[in-house]
């Protein structure tokens, strides 16, 4: 029988954490570190949450796959919007007119006909043409407890309508959109309208379903089946960047309706937790603790396909090869929760995760750092097929101030200058050699290289924490530093009126700043300014919401670009946007009159000197009050196996699953060289087994044998 065991595991590899699923199959491994919060396109913006929905929803733009500088250009809509701008009383102005003189914008949509939402059961009807499943109490909905449970489904035609009753849940009172302050500013009437809903809920005699079609918004309105229109207050070229977002995306009511009926939140069904879209995959199953699954959409549209055209080079690199064929190459997308870096990166090299970063840990054994500081891939790393992708990301990761503590926030010069103190004190460059292996530019402000507003050379360094010297930025010393805490009324770090020590407190998650040799490094940054540090590390679920309630004092966070524009980056610290008063993006809380009435004029503005003049002045006050420290803009480095297509970098691009492909036969010939079982211990088990066992079988047998000798006579 052990025998016959060991010739059976000779068919596949023995250590396949996909029992039953084949390595040849059209299916890409991926992991992921944090759970998402939200799957509601209305609630969700965080990196982990956008990894799902950009593949599930299909706004009306999308960002070119292989163009750069990032593109846009239509995903659901049938063309690029129109825009038409008015002055006040009315008249209609040309495309170039003064920001100044705009009243008002007004964007036209027109989607495409006969695009299908995914498989659902909240289009079922029954034969009398009514909704299947709806029902006044929760009495009926079973023991369903996920939508797998609901034998029947259905679907329908997306319309416009659908895109602007998504525009109407950013007000929902019982959702809480990041984005609705921002868009009360614009889109016409989104403030009213929420004040409407809020009153309109709080007058409820129970918690139900509001039917938004009930409730007019007068910026958009929907002209026939697939045009919408929205009307915007001045001028936001800016605007069309959001179109590219689950923002924007359609929600159907019949969803909408169906998740709010009595017992469904209960049980976790909601669309917070199963989106439903047209996109090119929807979500089959969901365990964020574990395991997450996106299948092919069999409704998608057939008549997206691979763009034939990119970038000098992307020829050369295979990213054209695909040209023409219909969207999406992959059948399906498994996501593994992995929360430590060591099981990812085994499991990448055994060939059960397609692609994956290089962290610090596995950085020496992929990566070969050349005299220029220029990078390659690793020996190791080339005899099996891998390969390494390289970009500079648009993103800025910082440590925040919560402007509302008593401590380090406000105004005033004494919290000011302990804000410049820290800043100075935590040494950024040492912080990126040690601990990110170079992946990494320090950060003089917000916005990061390739965006415009970023300035090379001395005219980019921050003067209030860098001295310029001999052609380069060059930290300021800790004695400064020692200084300004003296002037703040901490003196070798103890309160000159209590004499009590200085302590910060430091929030953050395991995925940032958590591990014991960062937080010893950081403890012993703020020893040089003789400041104790207390790191208190939570799961990233509740370090949201004590940064949403501004319980934190000082949180380490970062931020990718929505869109390539610097509005996108330094909306983070513009008053309005406040976390706590309106649950915007600035999480800082910072507010400065003269920053936020700089931002209202840039933001409107196309690229230029005059532009560029703002922009300048309005980081030249930030630098001035210190609300972050200014960490670092980041290089993203990432591998991937050769059998694994069409994958180039670019994370404002969110939805690239469609466009990847997966060679499941070389795969899964790579997974049985790299994972071949070492039979010889287990032989050596059953010899064992066996001598030991000999000698007591032949003893039985002699008894045997005794016995039936005894009964002959």
């Amino acid at each position: 029988m052990l025998g016959l065991a060991l010739l059976g595991g000779c068919a596949d590899v023995w250590n396949n954490p996909y029992p039953g699923e084949g390595a040849g199959e059209g299916i890409l491994y991926s992991a992921f570190i944090s759970r998402p919060k939200h799957l509601d396109p209305v609630q969700a913006y965080s990196e982990d949450e956008a990894t799902f929905l950009y593949q599930i929803y299909e706004p009306p733009l999308q960002y070119h796959y292989l163009k750069r500088p990032y593109t846009l250009e239509p995903a659901a809509a049938a063309a690029m919007p129109s825009v038409l701008l008015y002055d006040a009383s009315g008249k209609r102005l040309a495309p170039d007119a003064p920001p100044q003189s705009v009243a008002y914008s007004v964007y036209e949509v027109r989607i495409k006909p006969g695009q299908m939402y995914q498989p659902h059961p909240a289009f079922a009807k029954d034969a009398g043409g009514n909704a299947l499943y709806q029902w006044p109490d929760s009495e009926r909905l079973g023991d369903r407890k996920a939508i797998s449970d609901f034998s029947d489904t259905g679907s329908r035609e997306v319309v416009a309508e659908d895109f602007e009753y998504q525009i109407k849940r950013l007000a929902h009172p019982h959702l809480h959109s990041p984005i609705l302050e921002l868009m009360s500013d614009y889109i016409v009437g989104l403030r009213d309208y929420a004040k409407k809903l809020r009153d309109t809920a709080a007058g409820a005699a129970s918690v139900g379903w509001i039917d938004l079609r009930e409730y007019p918004l007068s910026g958009v309105e929907v002209v026939d089946r697939y045009t919408y229109r929205i009307r915007l207050n001045g001028s936001y070229p800016q605007f069309p960047y959001w179109l590219a977002m689950p923002f924007f995306a359609p929600v159907p009511f019949e969803v909408d309706r169906f998740f709010a009926q009595p017992g469904m939140a209960e049980r976790n069904l909601t669309l917070d937790w199963w989106p439903v879209g047209s996109g090119p995959f929807m979500l089959s199953e969901n365990n964020p603790n574990s395991r997450m699954v996106l299948v092919r959409n069999p409704n998608y549209r057939r008549d997206e396909t691979y763009p034939c055209e990119g970038e000098p080079g992307d020829e050369r690199a295979g990213l054209l090869a695909d040209c023409g064929k219909v969207l999406p190459l992959l059948d399906k997308v498994v996501f593994t929760r992995e929360k430590e870096s060591i099981p990812y990166w085994n499991k990448f090299l055994q060939g059960y995760y397609d692609a994956s970063g290089v962290s610090s840990d596995n950085f020496d054994q992929a990566v070969q750092m050349g005299g220029q500081h220029d990078v390659s891939i690793s020996d190791e790393m080339q005899d099996k097929g891998i390969s390494l992708l390289t970009s500079v990301a648009p993103t800025v990761m910082y440590m925040g101030f919560n402007m509302l503590d008593p401590v380090v926030g406000g105004a005033g010069e004494r919290a000011r200058k302990l804000r410049l103190a820290i800043s100075i004190a935590l040494d950024q460059e040492e912080f990126i050699s040690v601990f990110l292996n170079g992946r990494g530019v320090p950060a003089m402000h917000p916005i990061p290289p390739g965006i415009f507003g970023y300035r090379e050379g001395e005219a980019g360094v921050n003067p209030l924490v860098y001295d310029w010297v001999d052609g380069k930025p060059r930290r300021k010393p800790v004695s400064e530093a020692r200084k300004l805490l003296a002037e703040a009324g901490y003196p070798n770090g103890r309160d000159l009126q209590s004499g009590e020590p200085l302590v910060i407190y430091l929030d953050t998650t395991g995925t940032g700043v958590g591990g014991k040799a960062q937080v010893d490094w950081l403890a012993k940054q703020f020893r040089k300014i003789d400041v104790q540090l207390v790191v208190r590390s939570t799961d990233y679920n509740r370090f949201q919401d004590k940064i949403r309630k501004g319980n934190a004092q000082l949180f380490y966070w970062g931020w990718n670009a929505d869109y390539p524009d610097p509005e996108n980056l330094l909306f983070l610290l513009y008053g309005p946007q406040g976390k706590v008063k309106s649950h915007g993006e600035n999480a800082a809380n910072y507010e400065n009159p003269e920053f936020d009435r700089l931002f209202e004029r840039m933001k409107a503005m196309s690229d230029g000197p005059e532009r560029q003049a703002i922009i300048d002045r309005a980081i030249a006050i930030l630098q001035h009050d210190a609300p972050w420290v200014w960490g670092f803009y980041e290089k993203a480095y990432s591998l991937q196996h050769g059998w694994l297509h069409n994958r180039k970098p670019g994370r404002m691009i969110r939805n690239g699953l469609k466009y990847q492909r997966i060679d499941g036969e070389a795969r899964a010939v790579a997974r049985r060289e790299w994972n071949r079982p070492e039979r010889w211990p287990l032989l050596l088990v059953a010899l064992l087994v066996t001598a030991m066992g000999l000698p007591a079988w032949l003893d039985y047998r002699r008894r045997e044998r005794a016995t039936a000798t005894v009964n002959e006579h």
